[in-house]
């Protein structure tokens, strides 16, 4: 029951992105909670402080002729900023990943921008009920910890982000995969060693020891 109670909130949560980026401008919808920090994410404070003032400062500074007719998701983790939704060209699509990288402290962008339209808002709630069946599905497995990873769907397509073992992305492109309504999967995560992430996690916990990760299989596609 209880199982049940958190995957549904999660997917109610979900839902009602849509309604609360209302309350922003449009052009813009950030990946991270404002103000809200996990108390074990492999990312110091300090660096998921700067990410959600990364998102921020990066809607800023969209070039002032492609914001009306834009739809830009600016996600960062890690430093790494990943950019999703519609802008009108090419040149929209260069110029706003160019002043992305101008941000001091950004050492990558992904540009995931789609050439076209912005979406209407029935396909964005659409996109944000896809997430939220990701998370719950990361959730319900019990192979990840859902604080790991940063999902963020656009047209149908997932994007994941987040700083994982070989055998953490392996699981969570599975899940998101094999998730209804998902048509593509774009994988963006940081892959890093056993040993690393173990330390990580040993940093993230403190004096704690970190639980050891499951072994489970993984299917080779």
């Amino acid at each position: 029951m209880n199982k049940f109670r958190l995957t549904l909130a999660i997917l109610a949560l979900g839902t009602a992105l849509p309604a609360l980026q209302g309350c922003v401008p449009a052009v813009i919808a950030t990946g991270a909670a404002v103000g809200v920090l996990s108390a074990h994410d492999r990312r110091t404070t300090g660096t998921q402080t700067d990410d959600e003032t990364t998102e921020w400062k990066v809607g800023a500074r969209i070039p002032e002729q492609y914001k009306k007719p834009s739809h830009v998701n600016v996600t960062a983790y890690n430093r790494r900023v990943l950019l999703t939704g519609e802008v009108p060209n090419e040149e929209a699509k260069a110029a706003i990943a160019a002043e992305a990288g101008r941000i001091e402290g950004v050492r990558e962008v992904i540009n995931e921008l789609g050439i076209g339209p912005a979406t209407p808002l029935t396909s964005r709630s659409n996109d944000s009920f896809i997430d939220s069946k990701v998370k719950a599905r990361l959730v319900d497995s019990k192979q990840i910890s859902a604080n790991h990873i940063k999902v963020v769907t656009e047209r149908g397509i997932t994007h994941l982000m987040g700083i994982v073992s070989d055998r953490e992305a392996k699981v969570a492109i599975a899940v998101a995969r094999t998730t209804a309504g998902v048509l593509k999967v774009v994988n963006v995560m940081e892959v890093l060693s056993d040993d690393e992430i173990r330390r990580l996690d040993e940093q993230a916990l403190g004096s704690r020891q970190a639980a050891p990760a499951p072994v489970v299989p993984v299917e080779k596609r």
